[in-house]
């Protein structure tokens, strides 16, 4: 486990108050070509979850997967032994961080499904301001095919409707308090947006709220993403009545109301 990975100053900062940053070259060649490895496995061998976006007979490819880090060995050892969670237990301020789950989401060249404007927290059975992701590029990205972040969305109180990834639509099983995400495209002026060119071994955090979407990959280049996901001190175990992605644990799970540690989501990084 490496204690010592920190972000700077500066990148928290950006963290907190725009929900989004990008950090500059924070894991080696040798943890982005193990994720590969892993990457290519989990198509080759999808799990119970895996999913294909691109209808039968459309150009591309995009498909999506998570919660495998416990099959494909160089998931778990990327969740368990790399920087990323003391990366992203140094943006939270936690003193613990738990391993959450893993989501891998590949946009092979010439795909035109773009990824709907959503945000995550929503979809988990998560509550607690603690909750990060890392987006981890395992291929170069052009600025017209990265992630795009909302910069203070999560700061505006307000949670939406997770969407449907197929269609971009709202899922019909939601809790009473969310709502539709406004129409981002329509109105752009009102929004600061960002995104970044990227290469393999920067990564982009973000926070739970964070509104985000994702453009088609009309390049020639894969867009593989890794998106390794935590949360801290705060996060607290909760069954909502509505759709929620992943689905909670069959077993080894926390109590409802209670903190996440447990065998499904073990503590991985501790503050020195």
């Amino acid at each position: 486990m490496n204690q010592q990975a920190r972000p700077t100053a500066d990148e928290i900062a950006a963290y907190r108050a725009d929900g989004a940053v990008v950090l500059r070259q924070v894991f080696s060649r040798d943890w982005i070509d193990s994720l590969g490895k892993g990457v290519d496995r989990n198509m080759a061998e999808p799990g119970p979850f895996a999913k294909k976006y691109t209808p039968d007979g459309k150009p591309g490819l995009f498909f999506g997967d998570y919660c495998n880090w416990n099959r494909i060995p160089e998931f778990r050892d990327f969740m368990t032994r790399s920087p990323a969670a003391a990366v992203a237990g140094g943006l939270m301020g936690a003193r613990k961080v738990n391993l959450f789950h893993e989501h891998v989401l590949v946009k092979e060249p010439g795909t035109d499904e773009p990824t709907p404007w959503h945000h995550d927290q929503p979809y988990y059975f998560v509550d607690g301001d603690q909750v990060c992701s890392l987006w981890i590029p395992l291929d170069p990205v052009a600025l017209e095919t990265c992630p795009r972040y909302v910069a203070g969305s999560h700061k505006w109180g307000k949670w939406y409707v997770p969407a449907r990834f197929a269609d971009g639509k709202d899922h019909p099983n939601k809790e009473d308090k969310f709502e539709s995400v406004p129409d981002i495209d329509a109105a752009p002026e009102n929004y600061r947006v960002l995104a970044w060119e990227l290469a393999p071994g920067d990564c982009i955090a973000f926070h739970g709220l964070t509104v985000h979407g994702a453009p088609p990959n009309r390049s020639k280049n894969r867009r593989r993403g890794f998106a390794a996901r935590w949360t801290g001190d705060d996060a607290v175990y909760t069954l909502r009545k509505g759709y929620m992605s992943p689905p909670p644990p069959a077993t080894g799970g926390p109590k409802p109301g209670g903190p996440m540690d447990s065998e499904a989501f073990p503590v991985v990084w501790r503050a020195a």
